[in-house]
């Protein structure tokens, strides 16, 4: 049997509008879908600098894993959007800090973001065991 939950902690903002921060599906496996993750704080402030924003997303991403029992070993792929080319040398040293020796299947996009403050957004797939 396949459960689904929906994971929105208390630790970062609240969803806006109808999705979840992640859903984990839990059956022989655990696998948790993160959506689209923003550089918001939970004060719902957006830090004005690039290196700011990734540290903040990287710190949503980080407490959505800590929220469903998993850490960045977890995650087996990360799409990451990015609003500059010129963002990509400080995304992936931000990146590789936090993720240490975590080497998940990686796509880096550069585009627009919905919400013209945001300069990069990241989402992600993590598998655990049950």
């Amino acid at each position: 049997m396949t459960t689904k939950i929906h994971r929105n902690p208390d630790t970062i903002y609240k969803p806006v509008g109808n999705y979840s921060h992640a859903v984990e599906v839990q059956g022989p496996n655990r696998t948790l879908y993160i959506s689209g993750t923003v550089p918001e704080l939970p004060n719902g402030q957006v830090p004005r600098d690039f290196e700011g924003q990734c540290e903040a997303t990287w710190n949503n991403i980080l407490e959505i894993l800590k929220s469903a029992g998993m850490g960045p070993e977890h995650l087996v792929k990360v799409n990451t959007y990015l609003t500059s080319r010129d963002q990509a040398d400080a995304n992936s040293r931000i990146r590789r800090r936090i993720l240490g020796d975590a080497r998940p299947a990686l796509k880096v996009i550069v585009t627009q973001t919905i919400e013209s403050d945001w300069l990069l957004e990241i989402e992600g797939i993590a598998v655990a065991p049950v």
